[in-house]
């Protein structure tokens, strides 16, 4: 949330998941194959080359298997990624591909007659591509290639296949029906959910969940949340593997137990809040008491936690000196007031120079176990989620379930991801939202040092204007999130960011547009949404060395939306 923030434009949002086929001329025969090696990527990078180290394979999401690549474009560089394809000269085939989320093109070179290419924009669904090609008299082999676009999002690519005459490379074996999933626990529940984890199972494509013996839901992931339970009942539960070829046998069964209260969504907090972060050091801006913060702060994000030497681990530290002597008594002291004033404070992990990283089950672990011993010494409310730096979807989850079932229903969860990392469902940031939706408070997106970025829409905002607010809010409004876990986020002054500081009426005009309907731009969404959130500042600080015109007029705008 600091200013001058780095931003990845190309960090992290968009997905994709790719297949090629080609087939010979006129309709395929028996002897056509599969002539892509590595085509699902599950041995890694083998047999394939991504220009400037910007390809790598991820566990999640893949369209199937166990594997997918993800390669990410920046700078210069446009994310190639190619196999040479040992082809039959004289023949025809058939280029097709499965594509989502950012710019992502197809193509094939070195054909020895025309080489073709075929690409779609950003889409929110799996798209096939299709295009095809004849190769020459000589040609013997030719180079796939699949790449995004210059400053666009990362896109994934998965089950390649070259399928038409053998070229004499031979073809990958077919899949096997998977193995049965082990390791399936309770990570957390609720009073009306239960959360599952389990180990990855290989060649699997996804993951079948029965409840009481009765499928219930399938994932692509290795974690599922369970909702709409009773309380203080017992379930059991058993996982099973689906790829192609078939599904596996049901896991061992696991029992979980819904709690007896209600939980989620943050405690007590006013229908309409505003967030601000308040700034545990001093960057030329007001330094300031928590005490001092203005009152028109409903949720203050204590900026930040800093990483420890153990994995996911999370420490606070007052900055006492560059505070101008503020002392940790002072700071509880302080807290415990906001409380009595009817405000939540909590702490703040990540920011731009945030290293903080939970990645596996045991970081995940740590990270809960941290923020709670937190919550117990200073009096924090919760946690805010700030990770610049990239985010795993199923461990955060995890961490944040383990930490809600600690904490309990009072506990405020808000997020602050960047523009980017809110383009799409499928983007890691997004899919833990999700995940969390019914623990989770609010979600204050930053609408700042961005560049342009896709509306829900399909059109193309710039930051610094009403549409860019609602036509991105609309896409974490139309994607799954309730109205009240939506938030806009701006920067106090132009001294807090780098770029994207609105003034105080656009960021109230979108607030209007989003609820009601009025003082919109170009854009208006197709609904309206009354329930919506509110706002959030980087930072109380900064508002302070502007004369609190921001909270002053923003602060009371959102208090007075109906």
């Amino acid at each position: 949330m600091p200013a001058l923030r780095n931003r990845r434009l190309w960090a992290g949002a968009a997905m994709a998941a790719l297949a090629l086929s080609f087939a010979g001329t006129g309709q395929a025969s028996a002897a056509d194959i599969n002539n892509a090696k590595n085509a699902g990527f599950e041995s890694g990078l083998t047999n394939w080359t991504c220009t400037a180290g910007s390809g790598t394979t991820v566990p999640s999401p893949v369209h199937s298997g166990a594997a997918a690549l993800k390669a990410t474009p920046a700078g210069q560089d446009n994310a190639q990624c190619s196999e040479s394809v040992a082809v039959k000269p004289n023949s025809t085939y058939t280029l097709s591909a499965w594509v989502q989320g950012g710019y992502s093109y197809l193509g094939v070179t070195g054909t020895g007659t025309t080489d073709v290419s075929t690409w779609t924009p950003d889409t929110t669904a799996w798209k096939q591509l299709s295009t095809t090609f004849t190769t020459g008299a000589s040609t013997t082999s030719v180079s796939v290639y699949t790449h995004g676009w210059y400053g666009q999002a990362a896109y994934y690519a998965d089950d390649i296949s070259v399928y038409g005459p053998d070229g004499g490379g031979g073809s990958d074996p077919a899949p096997t029906v998977p193995a049965t999933p082990t390791g399936v626990s309770v990570s957390s529940t609720t009073s009306s959910s239960v959360s599952l984890a389990w180990s990855a199972v290989s060649g699997a494509t996804g993951y079948n969940v029965y409840q009481n013996g009765t499928k219930i839901t399938a994932v692509t992931g290795t974690s599922a949340t369970v909702t709409g339970l009773a309380a203080s009942t017992s379930y059991s539960f058993q996982v099973t593997a689906t790829n192609s070829a078939g599904e596996s046998g049901k896991s061992t069964a696991v029992t979980g137990t819904t709690t007896a209260t209600g939980g989620g969504g943050g405690g007590t907090l006013p229908k309409h809040a505003v967030t601000g972060y308040w700034q545990n050091f001093n960057n030329g801006a007001t330094v300031q008491k928590l005490s001092a913060v203005s009152s028109q702060y409903d949720i203050i994000a204590v900026a930040f936690a800093d990483a420890t030497s153990t994995p996911g681990a999370v420490s606070f530290a007052l900055d006492s000196s560059g505070l101008g002597g503020y002392t940790v008594d002072q700071f509880k002291a302080d807290i415990a007031a906001k409380h009595t004033a009817g405000k939540k404070v909590v702490i703040s992990i990540g920011g731009q120079n945030g290293t903080i990283s939970v990645s596996d089950s045991a970081s995940a672990t740590n990270f809960a176990n941290s923020v709670y011993s937190l919550m117990q010494t200073y009096g924090f409310d919760g946690v805010d989620i700030d990770l610049e730096n990239g985010i795993n979807a199923t461990y955060m989850t995890q961490a944040l379930r383990t930490l809600s079932s600690k904490a309990g229903s009072s506990l405020i969860i808000t997020m602050a991801p960047q523009t980017i990392d809110m383009q799409s469902t499928s983007n890691a940031y997004f899919q833990t939202a999700l995940n969390i939706k019914d623990i989770l408070t609010v979600v204050n997106m930053q609408y700042y040092n961005s560049g342009t970025m896709l509306g829900c829409d399909g059109k193309v905002y710039g930051q610094g204007t009403v549409d860019f607010l609602t036509a991105l809010a609309c896409i974490q409004l139309q994607g799954g999130l309730s109205p009240s876990q939506v938030g806009l986020g701006l920067p106090a002054s132009t001294s807090a960011a780098g770029s994207g500081y609105v003034s105080p009426t656009i960021v109230n005009n979108a607030l209007d547009c989003l609820t009601a309907g009025t003082n919109c731009g170009t854009f208006k969404p197709s609904k309206t949404y009354p329930d919506l959130r509110g706002a959030m500042t980087w930072s109380t600080n900064w508002d302070a060395s502007a004369g609190s015109s921001w909270s002053n007029s923003v602060g009371a705008h959102v208090h007075a939306l109906p």
